[in-house]
C-alpha cells in the first residue's frame, strides 16, 4: 500500500480525520497542515488504519481528547478569576462599538 493511502482505515476514522481537519481550518490552519494534524490526531488515538479486524485489538486511548485544559488546572483560583475578569472587561469594552 503506497505512503498516504487511506484505504485501510474505517469509516469512522475517515470521518474523525475529516471533523478535526474542519476544526485546525475554522481556526486559521491552512488546508494541508490541518489535515496532516488530523491524520496524525487519529493515528495517536487509534494507533493507524485498523479496517481489517476491525474491533480487534488494542481499543482507542483518545489520548489527544484528553490533552487539553491541563494548564488551566494548574493555575490558581485567583489567577483563573483575574483572567475571567480581564475578559469580560474587554468583551464589554468591544460590545459598545
Amino acid at each position: 500500500m503506497p505512503q498516504g493511502d487511506k484505504g485501510s482505515y474505517t469509516d469512522k476514522q475517515k470521518r474523525k480525520a475529516q471533523h478535526i481537519e474542519q476544526s485546525y481550518e475554522d481556526r486559521g490552519v491552512g488546508h494541508n497542515e490541518a489535515q496532516a494534524r488530523a491524520w496524525a490526531t487519529v493515528n495517536k488515538d487509534s494507533g493507524g488504519g485498523n479496517q481489517s479486524g476491525s474491533g480487534r485489538g488494542k481499543p482507542d486511548s483518545h489520548a489527544s481528547a484528553r490533552k487539553g485544559g491541563a494548564a488551566s488546572a494548574r493555575r490558581s483560583a485567583a489567577d483563573r478569576s483575574a483572567a475571567a475578569k480581564k475578559g469580560w472587561e474587554t468583551r464589554r469594552k468591544r460590545g459598545g462599538d
